[in-house]
């Protein structure tokens, strides 16, 4: 096998638009086969080995690990930086040696030193764990997922008790929430490239830490500016999670069980603001007061620190890096590397090259712009409900704080039983796979998301149409209307998340990145206008307005399912399968 030049950003393994050359290799013995010829995004020639591309199964991330130079070029990929090579170009003198020392020879070859994966079956490749193991590390990393998640509407309970307290209007309050949200759209742009080029634990390591000192901030602040600016910095500083977990479940998980895992996060994200406020609502009404309310999450989020300590680095390039330092270690050849050491990197190159990745391919790539905009709704509407359920049980049904926050079990109950659909598609696909040998594609993820975009406004508009009525209706019926809304919440999004990471599976962390900066954006600006909206408009033409937004946006993931195939193959970033 041979690799050209590679260009900053490799193009995805493709069956189209190839040459093809015979040639010899002994990368893993004497062997000949046919290498595939690949474009980079810049023009740039990469050769890969055609037996990969062959290949059909679901795992073909591991199978690029496990090669020496396709686990280099992944590296490339991932940070965009060429590999060291000698600098011919330079017109300044060779720095000399020092003591008189003459210049050595040229290393030899640095194939043979180049660590891998022992190949498909090595217990080092987190997809090989045992079972237990995976779900151990998927629990640790999503206890930091939860409490960020938690935090983010946690807070939401205490706003009419900071504008009596500082003298401001409840919109100005509410920016306490939406910084937190806002926080959550600028943090992953610059962790998710981070994570890629150091590793997930050491994002999750200081974006834990962050958010569990900020949370201690807020509940210590003496005016509203700080509580204000507190408040963004947990979300930024604290967002790691959301999008290393995912990428983290990328890492274990094949395509087969990935969609199960990336389920149970989705559930995680979005129960978390529907359960925070009526912790924080009672909290906020009882002895303790508001301040508690960023106590308690501050003690959550130092559970989530400490629980990153028994976390095992899931990415594959860092893991090989580990690999190659240990065996350094242990022969004394300090010639021993890792593809991943072999780049370069100023901190030039990461804010133009990986820090500007995910905006990037949210502007360039129509499937991750289109789908980020149905989930950036989804989410919005997420946070808008923060706002509608308290004006319908507060004021319509005349239901005192923390009892008027319990109707959102409803919604609750809708994830769940959507969780528990999504697991049993998943199950059935898979069983599906295994008897008939069809290909997995990544467009079979959207399936539930079409019938969930069917639920999602009509809970929308059953919410709206009967909380207006409340003198005449029961309290129980728009809380019912949850169950539909909870039940589309999680299978839109979710199911477009499983899409996303299966559709760019080498950049996952990054089109993470550009989905949460988009979703946390409408997250963050719905709960500052649904006041003014609900009580201009009337919560039940409000409520029309966005259900017929949302009724439009279910062709979405109908056209991808049948033309997102043929969307990739023309993408700069999107995998091939």
């Amino acid at each position: 096998m041979s690799l050209q030049e590679p260009s900053s950003s490799s193009k995805h393994l493709e069956d189209s638009s190839v040459s093809r050359e015979s040639q010899s290799h002994d990368e893993f013995g004497s062997s000949t086969s046919k290498s595939t010829m690949d474009y980079d995004p810049q023009g740039s020639p990469v050769q890969y080995d055609a037996g990969l591309q062959d290949e059909v199964d679901c795992d073909v991330l591991s199978k690029i690990e496990s090669d020496v130079n396709l686990s280099r070029e992944l590296s490339r990929k991932l940070t965009n930086a060429f590999a060291v090579e000698q600098d011919t170009d330079t017109l300044a003198p060779l720095l000399p040696m020092g003591n008189g020392r003459p210049y050595p020879p040229q290393a030899p070859d640095r194939e043979q030193y180049t660590v891998a994966f022992d190949g498909p079956n090595d217990p080092l490749f987190p997809q090989n764990w045992a079972t237990g193991k995976k779900i151990r590390m998927c629990l640790l990393i999503g206890l930091n997922a939860f409490c960020v998640a938690f935090g983010s509407a946690v807070f939401s309970p205490a706003i009419p008790y900071i504008s009596a307290q500082y003298g401001v209007i409840n919109v100005v309050s509410t920016l306490s929430v939406s910084l937190f949200v806002i926080g959550f759209a600028t943090g992953p742009v610059v962790w998710a490239p981070l994570s890629e080029l150091y590793g997930r634990k050491p994002v999750l390591f200081v974006s834990s830490l962050g958010f569990m000192l900020f949370s201690f901030a807020v509940a210590t602040a003496q005016d509203i500016q700080t509580i204000m600016i507190c408040r963004f910095f947990t979300g930024a500083i604290g967002s790691g999670p959301m999008v290393v977990v995912p990428a983290g479940f990328a890492d274990m998980f094949g395509s087969g069980s990935r969609g199960i895992a990336i389920t149970i996060f989705g559930m995680t994200i979005f129960c978390g603001p529907l359960l925070a406020p009526i912790i924080g609502a009672f909290i906020a009404k009882s002895y303790l007061g508001w301040r508690w309310i960023e106590y308690i999450l501050g003690m959550l989020g130092a559970a989530g620190f400490i629980s990153v300590f028994f976390y095992e680095e899931t990415h594959h390039p860092i893991i090989l890096v580990n690999k190659a330092v240990t065996l350094r270690r242990r022969t004394g050849n300090w010639m021993i590397q890792a593809p991943h050491e072999e780049v370069t990197l100023s901190i030039k190159e990461i804010c133009e090259k990986n820090i500007t990745r995910p905006l990037k391919m949210l502007f360039t790539e129509p499937i991750l712009l289109l789908i980020s905009i149905y989930t950036a709704f989804i989410y919005g509407i997420l946070y808008l409900f923060l706002t509608a359920y308290p004006l319908v049980f507060n004021k319509g049904y005349h239901m005192t704080q923390g009892v008027a926050e319990l109707p959102y079990f409803g919604l609750i109950i809708g994830q769940l039983l959507g969780g528990a659909f999504l697991i049993w598609y998943e199950l059935s696909y898979n069983r599906k796979i295994e008897r008939s040998g069809i290909k997995r594609t990544p467009e079979a993820r959207l399936v539930p998301s079409i019938v969930g975009g069917i639920a999602f406004p009509i809970g929308l508009l059953w919410f709206c149409w009967s909380g207006y009525y409340a003198d005449e209706v029961h309290w129980i019926v728009p809380t019912l209307s949850g169950l539909f809304s909870g039940f589309g919440l999680i299978t839109i999004f979710n199911q477009c998340l499983n899409y996303l990471v299966d559709a760019y599976l080498v950049f996952a962390a990054s089109a993470m990145a550009a989905n949460t900066f988009l979703r946390s954006s409408f997250g963050a600006c719905f709960p500052l206008f649904a006041g003014y909206m609900f009580e201009a408009m009337g919560i039940n033409w409000a409520g029309l307005l966005i259900g017929l937004f949302a009724a439009c946006l279910i062709p979405l993931p109908i056209i991808f399912y049948f033309y997102g195939e043929r969307i990739r193959h023309k993408s700069k970033y999107a995998f091939v399968y």
